[in-house]
């Protein structure tokens, strides 16, 4: 993987990378039994109402099926094609299984076409397999992790994503995940060996606005420069700055410092050490 810029023809083009892959396969059609439909939300909930702002627009998709929960067990499979996924920061792998089954899995680095992969348990540690957590030793990199056994993996699923078992105790093994956060998941949950992929996607220059908009996201405008009566920042005799001790969101909660997670949620008595603690 590299990053290649692009000769500055235009202003929008003087600053634009974009990374060269030299893992796909440069299969351009995807596999269309694993197509499904990709409609347009533009951040709005199943009432209607605005719940993740700055979306919208953006080009057409196709959703591609991803196999998050690696449940073909002992049936071993071949890696065909290394494919681009727009609705994702990893790339993906049609992995063709000895029943005739096809199926799309994150495509994690060092990955390589024709290359043999299986879940199960008992079986080798090594890239692409899908295996219990008690079955991976300890300092192996994992990634697409189970939270609950048999849900699919839910965790480190993005783009250079990596986890580490640091140790096994009981019930539970001890997760230190991309975050810092440090977690107890249950060994019977599943994870796949190795690191996602197309790990150098952050460093690319999208170049120009429209760009951002291509990819779904609305300009994001800031509270001062609103009116007064669209955000607490607004209005004001000039730049007269935010008028307030500390900053404030668009519906006049504050900001810094503000704890927001529930107090009881389910989950604390599973984190050992919080992502936020620095």
């Amino acid at each position: 993987m590299a990053i290649k810029k692009v000769r500055p023809t235009t202003p929008g083009r003087r600053h634009y990378s974009k990374n060269v892959s030299d893992v796909l396969t440069g299969k351009n059609t995807p596999e269309k039994s694993l197509l499904g439909k990709n409609s347009k939300r533009g951040g709005r909930n199943n009432v209607g109402r605005i719940t993740m702002r700055h979306r919208g627009g953006g080009h057409k998709r196709k959703l591609r099926v991803v196999d998050f929960k690696r449940n073909k067990y002992q049936v071993p499979g071949k890696i065909f094609s290394i494919e681009y996924d727009p609705n994702r920061s990893a790339n993906i792998a049609l992995v063709n299984y000895a029943d005739g089954e096809k199926r799309y899995i994150i495509a994690p680095d060092g990955i390589k076409i024709g290359q043999t992969i299986i879940s199960g348990e008992k079986i080798e540690p090594t890239i692409g397999n899908a295996l219990p957590l008690r079955d991976i030793p300890a300092g192996i990199a994992i990634h697409n992790i189970e939270i609950r056994p048999g849900k699919g993996g839910q965790l480190v699923r993005g783009a250079g994503g990596s986890a580490l078992i640091q140790s096994k105790e009981g019930k539970y093994a001890t997760i230190l995940l991309p975050s810092k956060e440090i977690r107890l998941i249950n060994l019977d949950c599943y994870a796949t060996i190795g690191q996602v992929g197309n790990m150098e996607l952050k460093t690319r220059n999208l170049g120009k606005a429209g760009r951002k908009r291509h990819m779904g996201w609305r300009p994001a405008v800031r509270g001062v420069a609103m009116h007064p009566g669209a955000h607490p920042h607004g209005g004001g005799e000039g730049r007269s700055g935010i008028g307030m001790k500390s900053p404030k969101s668009p519906w006049g909660k504050r900001t810094l410092g503000k704890k927001t997670r529930k107090k009881t949620k389910y989950s604390d008595k599973l984190i050992i050490k919080d992502r936020r603690v620095k």
